[in-house]
């Protein structure tokens, strides 16, 4: 793999397993704490696959539902080198294609699609 720097957006959807179970959205957290694991995975699905299917737009996505400040940004997090995100993600990110869509990536702050920008 590259040592490259990478730029990648992406939409997190927090449960109530998340190591911060509250967000921008939920600073209470009590949204994220009710939600399990199994459905946080099946609104990031759904999620995904209306980007997929062209139904919604990757940022209108990332601005409405995401449990990241990066929201405000339509999911952008910028450029990012190695050992700077947690590693399920940096892994996830560094294996996409400029332009591609990941599958559900699993890490400590919650569930995450991504999208590789540059």
């Amino acid at each position: 793999m590259s040592a490259e720097k990478v730029r990648a957006s992406h939409v997190l959807v927090k449960h109530e397993g998340s190591r911060r179970p509250a967000s921008w959205r939920d600073p209470g957290g009590a949204t994220i704490k009710a939600t399990s694991r199994a459905a946080a995975m099946a609104q990031l699905q759904a999620l995904r696959d209306d980007i997929v299917s062209g139904k919604m737009r990757f940022a209108e996505v990332a601005s409405e539902h995401s449990d990241c400040t990066s929201a405000k940004r339509s999911g952008d997090l910028g450029w990012f080198g190695r050992g700077q995100m947690q590693k399920p993600f940096e892994d996830a990110t560094y294996a996409l294609r400029v332009g591609e869509l990941s599958d559900i990536v699993e890490t400590d702050s919650g569930l995450h699609i991504i999208l590789r920008t540059s």
